[in-house]
């Protein structure tokens, strides 16, 4: 996946949410499955964004409960959720999904809110 794909994905899940990307909203991090660690587009967009890329291992992202489970990240993966697993964990204990896993032709994304933010 390219970082443009990337980056024009999360403005768009940002602008469901009522806001705009740069204008007066910036994620803290990209976070993702250790598997995508290196993805060239996600090491790249984070760069652009002045964010780290943050990842978590299958363990702890199937220890999430997800709105939207997805057979094809199960069997690719081996946990029902990514985008959305990965946004809760980053947000904290007590964060809240702001907008659910939204897709692009290579990528995926989902927002979650920390406590307090």
């Amino acid at each position: 996946m390219a970082a443009a794909e990337v980056l024009a994905l999360i403005g768009r899940t940002l602008a469901e949410a009522g806001r705009v990307l740069g204008a007066d909203a910036r994620p803290v991090a990209l976070v993702t499955a250790e598997a995508k660690a290196g993805e060239p587009g996600l090491v790249t967009a984070a760069a652009r964004l002045g964010v780290p890329l943050r990842t978590y291992g299958a363990e702890a992202l199937a220890g999430v409960a997800v709105p939207d489970p997805s057979a094809v990240v199960l069997a690719a993966v081996g946990v029902p959720g990514v985008a959305e697993a990965a946004a809760l964990l980053a947000a904290g204990a007590g964060g809240t999904l702001v907008v659910g896993k939204r897709k692009s032709a290579a990528a995926t994304c989902a927002v979650a809110r920390a406590v307090g933010t």
